[in-house]
């Protein structure tokens, strides 16, 4: 097998075992979870996203990676861990945690699309050797953080509509 096709077979099962294991133990968990410590829980996961600027060191990835890829994946893996971060630090004020908590999610996503973009743009599987240590991010750590960033969103809404229904039934003459 070709390092591309190799490449490609690990990116979508990377998702298989996370998935497996979302299922079964941390998204019953989540689910029963306080809103607010469900969302630290997962906020702290994407706080280590600061992690992606190892996309731009020399010497750690290769020098034939594609500076557009290298460069979008890691600022925007770094955004997305500075406002998990400032999401944690700013729990007591609820008036700016969620919205953080909103912002982290969508700016994640949205790099993680386009890196995905990216990826297949400049045929990153041909490329992957120029990952280097650097190879595992999109392999095992991009899908946990994919299934976090809905989970985090599905857990906002769901909430938000049951605190709706509660507000509803209450605003009801008895």
């Amino acid at each position: 097998m070709s390092p591309a096709t190799i490449f490609s077979i690990h990116l979508v099962l990377g998702y298989v075992p996370w998935l497996l294991c979302f299922s079964a133990y941390f998204w019953p968990r989540l689910r029963t979870m306080e809103p607010v410590e469900a969302q630290r829980a997962i906020a702290v996961l994407h706080g280590f996203r600061f992690f992606g600027l190892v996309f731009i060191v020399p010497g750690v990835v290769g020098s034939a990676l594609p500076a557009e890829f290298a460069t979008f994946a890691a600022y925007g893996d770094f955004a997305t861990g500075i406002l998990a971060i400032l999401a944690l630090l700013t729990i007591r004020l609820p008036a700016v945690f969620w919205p953080l908590v909103i912002g982290y999610n969508l700016v994640g996503i949205v790099d993680i699309l386009v890196d995905y973009y990216h990826g297949a743009r400049f045929d990153l599987p041909s490329l992957s050797g120029q990952l280097g240590a650097a190879y595992m991010i999109p392999i095992i750590y991009v899908p946990l953080l994919m299934l976090t960033h809905f989970a985090s969103l599905y857990l906002f809404l769901h909430n938000r509509h049951k605190k709706d229904r509660i507000l509803e039934s209450e605003a009801l003459p008895s």
